[in-house]
């Protein structure tokens, strides 16, 4: 189990950032994100309209973004790979002791029927562990979402 302490000035600048990307739209990026399905089920219905991922020399970043589905019927995420590091795992933020910590998020994100579900610092995000190259501003990183019906969408930011 991974866990890190995350002090409250990386919290408050984690809640700044996420409303900077709202304001902006990633508009200064330059890149839409866009989604495929693999197959023609309920994930060509699951998009990702503005996912991003932190520019990192090493280290671990994590991709955030809202996960949108339109179908009348709930979808989990469950898995996530990249070429862009040696692992992807679901983590989610949570209180524990008086602390906050990240740990990997146990049977997946759920995303609610005709809802969605936030990719974000601070909360439910796909951290990119052993990076296989420097993630540099304005680069594409594409992700494939695994979905709980078996389908899978890749997700660009």
């Amino acid at each position: 189990m991974y866990s890190h302490a995350l002090p409250r000035s990386v919290r408050l600048m984690a809640v700044v950032a996420v409303a900077s990307v709202s304001v902006v739209g990633l508009a200064a990026c330059g890149q839409d994100s866009t989604t495929t399905s693999s197959e023609t089920s309920d994930a060509a219905a699951v998009t990702v309209p503005a996912a991003w991922v932190k520019a990192v020399d090493s280290d671990m970043p994590a991709a955030f973004g809202t996960l949108t589905n339109t179908p009348e019927e709930e979808v989990t995420l469950v898995a996530a790979t990249t070429d862009a590091s040696a692992m992807a795992e679901l983590h989610e933020v949570v209180m524990k002791d008086g602390s906050m910590l990240m740990q990997p998020k146990e049977g997946g994100i759920p995303i609610p029927a005709s809802g969605s579900a936030t990719l974000e610092p601070g909360g439910d995000h796909i951290m990119l562990m052993d990076v296989t190259a420097p993630i540099e501003p304005g680069d594409v990183v594409e992700l494939d979402l695994e979905l709980s019906d078996g389908s899978t969408i890749t997700m660009t930011a």
